[in-house]
């Protein structure tokens, strides 16, 4: 049955995609909150909490099967309270929840579907339930029944399960972050065992760590790069390398529009789940960002812009901020929108809809034939129907020589090729877009823009004009949108002094951590002391709201919502890292920075409420390291001197920016970078001496506020910069 001809429930008042998608439902549905909650206590009904996301395969499959039937609604309507909540939008409770569920069946996954008291403690815990009964789990019409039945005939049992749930994931929260477990790590032995384990699970052959399905996890890319750049250890390296090109050449990563999917369900990267996330471009730009300021090897920065690309093409809004996500379905088949059949290949390869004066190359056999060779696009099909998913087969000096071609001759029908196959690929029913903006993934993608034009601007140097992608007009460009989504944010996600994770929902730690580490880059890159001045409010409320001066650490929410069951502190760095993770990692960036003086209000200094919260989490990291790479990062930089690099000089001048191209042709993860100027002056008022010599960009560089003999050489600079770690 059409939308149209269908009855919306309460839920298309919402503003939230997901929610939306499930407005013409026939079960009348309940958004989060007081309505509901009243309702069920006022009836006696359990409620039924089903929690997804908008791009999420199974959950439109579940919508299908069960929500949008009429004898399914009549259930749901006649014995429960029935709440929908997105995922991403309210990650606290997705978090106490799938914990639930995770312990009391030991799977987790979305849908979530939950079933709970009208005091909101949960009894009943699953994810997909078929229509009918199969794959070992009961038919949802079934499930419904039977929990009614047992709700009506054993009521106090059920509300004593419901208690004892309750109570064991209270305990599992204070066990995690509730109370100090040990003090703070003082030495590098967290580290040195975090790259232990990491290395015990390496994949050599393919890389990526673990069997399938493999994620790309960027948090142990991060961490791996700075154990590198701390002890030297060229296998952390070398791993994180290595995984990054595999990666860049599979099917995780789209070949011709740039920007990767979810994650690869072989252990080659090349069968994809077609999904992608905001929060997946963003660290992945900032890893491979990371690799190229390593090796200076192109293929990585040429990733890097494509996936920037991407997000500004296709997942920026009219008003500068980042859509969320993108789903892996198109007409209803996973996958549709990026896989190609030869034939389908060849008759885009051949130029079917391309004026024939603009065709110059792919005409031949031979140049179709090298195309589809590399990318590996074959009759038979590398996946499903034989249909082929894009990757790189073979490499460019394989194929020129198989094919008796240049390099340079083989790259230019690579590109005209993946031109044609793009703008082929126009043409088709593209996947739904999530256009929800979250602060938090925006933040992630401010600084990962940040970053871009950072190196971008290295191929101001004639030396690496032909080796760095990352142009200066791409630079200008990625500069240019980082700034937009920042201005975004600060006019439209501030409500009385206070962050909103969305229009309608106040944000948690970690969208205060996210995005205030994204100003900062920012700072670093325009050097415009108001992202730094705004970056500094920012902690401050999120010290206020959310650091537990008692015992460290902070809890993912302010503590207001008394709808949530639990108030935990999150340390897992997964897919994301932990609000805790990037917290203390801003506190100790900006600690660096020197500012605490600029802010003689926070109730605790930026250091110590960092070494706090990494004594909560101690014991964690040395038990398992593994958990929380992000936050050894963060350990990382508190076991170093901090470093600052103080440029006196005009931030357009050429002689500045030179100094710059040296600073950031290295890579050096615990640094912070400024520019002096007469705003910087008055919030650091160290900078105040820090001046120009002889009428030219000079450099100060510091380690702990004490510098060296400041220099207008860039030799020299470059020396003083060789030395990217001193221990405390």
């Amino acid at each position: 049955m059409e939308k149209a001809s269908r009855k919306p429930n309460r839920l298309i008042h919402e503003k939230n995609p997901y929610l939306l998608q499930h407005a013409y439902n026939p079960i009348d549905w309940f958004p989060w909150g007081d309505e509901a909650f009243a309702k069920a206590r006022q009836e006696d009904k359990p409620i039924f909490l089903s929690i997804g996301y908008s791009t999420c395969h199974w959950c439109h499959v579940m919508e299908h099967e069960s929500f949008e039937k009429n004898e399914v609604a009549e259930l749901m309507n006649q014995y429960f309270v029935s709440i929908k909540v997105d995922r991403e939008e309210r990650p606290d409770i997705d978090k106490i929840y799938m914990t639930a569920v995770q312990a009391t069946t030991g799977s987790g996954g979305w849908p979530m579907s939950v079933f709970l008291t009208p005091d909101l403690k949960p009894f009943y815990c699953g994810t997909y339930f078929p229509p009918e009964s199969r794959y070992g789990r009961p038919g949802f019409k079934e499930l419904l029944q039977r929990v009614h039945d047992v709700w009506e005939a054993n009521h106090d049992a059920v509300v004593a399960q419901a208690q004892q749930i309750t109570d064991a994931l209270t305990q599992h929260a204070a066990v995690g972050g509730g109370r100090p477990l040990g003090g703070p790590p003082r030495d590098e032995t967290p580290l040195r065992l975090g790259f232990g384990q990491f290395r015990g699970i390496y994949d050599e052959e393919h890389g990526g760590f673990g069997g399938a399905p493999k994620f790309p996890r960027p948090v142990t890319l991060n961490f791996l790069f700075r154990y590198f750049a701390r002890s030297g250890e060229a296998q952390a390296r070398d791993m994180a390398l290595f995984t990054l090109r595999k990666m860049g050449e599979g099917g995780i990563f789209d070949q011709l529009g740039g920007g990767f999917h979810r994650y690869s369900v072989d252990e080659r990267w090349l069968v994809s789940h077609f999904e992608k996330m905001l929060y997946d471009q963003a660290q992945l730009v900032s890893s491979y960002l990371d690799a190229y300021q390593i090796t200076h090897d192109p293929c990585f920065a040429d990733i890097a812009r494509r996936t920037c690309d991407y997000v500004l093409r296709d997942m920026t809004s009219p008003e500068g901020g980042f859509y969320s996500a993108e789903d892996a379905d198109s007409e209803g088949v996973e996958g549709k929108f990026y896989v190609w059949t030869r034939e389908e290949a060849e008759e885009a390869l051949r130029g079917s809809g391309v004026p024939a004066a603009t065709r110059q190359l792919l005409v031949s056999d031979e140049a179709i034939n090298i195309f589809c060779r590399y990318y590996d696009i074959e009759r038979e099909g590398n996946w499903e129907h034989g249909n082929s998913i894009l990757h790189v087969a073979l490499t460019v000096e394989q194929i020129a020589k198989l094919f008796h071609k240049s390099e340079s001759e083989v790259r230019a029908i690579l590109d005209e090729g993946r031109a044609r196959l793009f703008a082929a690929r126009e043409s088709r029913v593209r996947p739904h877009r999530d256009e929800k903006i979250l602060t938090a993934w925006n933040g992630l993608m401010i600084s990962a823009l940040a970053h871009a034009a950072q190196a971008g601007t290295t191929s101001a140097l004639p030396s690496r004009e032909q080796r760095n992608p990352l142009r200066t007009a791409d630079a200008t460009q990625y500069l240019t949108a980082a700034q937009r989504a920042a201005q975004f944010l600060l006019a439209n996600r501030m409500n009385g002094g206070q962050l909103m994770r969305t229009e309608t929902v106040s944000a948690m730690v970690e969208d205060y951590a996210f995005f205030a580490n994204g100003l900062v880059d920012l700072y670093e890159t325009d050097f415009d002391s108001q992202w730094l001045l705004r970056a500094l409010e920012l902690c401050d409320t999120m010290l206020r709201l959310f650091y537990d001066q008692k015992d460290g650490g902070f809890f993912q929410m302010d503590g207001h919502d008394i709808s949530v069951l639990i108030r935990s502190k999150e340390d897992y760095d997964g897919a994301e890292p932990s609000g805790n993770s990037m917290a203390t990692l801003l506190l100790l960036r900006l600690a660096q920075f020197g500012v605490e003086a600029a802010v003689p209000a926070a109730p605790t200094t930026y250091r110590d409420a960092a070494e706090k919260t990494l004594a909560l989490f101690g014991e964690h990291m040395r038990k398992a390291p593994q958990v929380v790479p992000q936050m050894l990062c963060a350990l990382d930089s508190c076991l170093n001197v901090p470093k600052q690099i103080v440029i006196a000089g005009q931030p357009g001048a050429e002689d500045t920016q030179a100094m710059l191209l040296v600073i950031r042709g290295r890579h050096l993860p615990n640094k912070v970078v400024l520019i002096v100027d007469d705003q910087l002056k008055k919030l650091l008022p160290y900078t105040n001496d820090m001046k120009m010599l002889e009428g030219k960009a000079t450099a100060y560089v510091c380690a702990n506020f004490t510098c060296q003999l400041p220099t207008t050489d860039l030799m020299e600079l470059q020396k003083s910069l060789e030395s990217t770690h001193v221990a405390r």
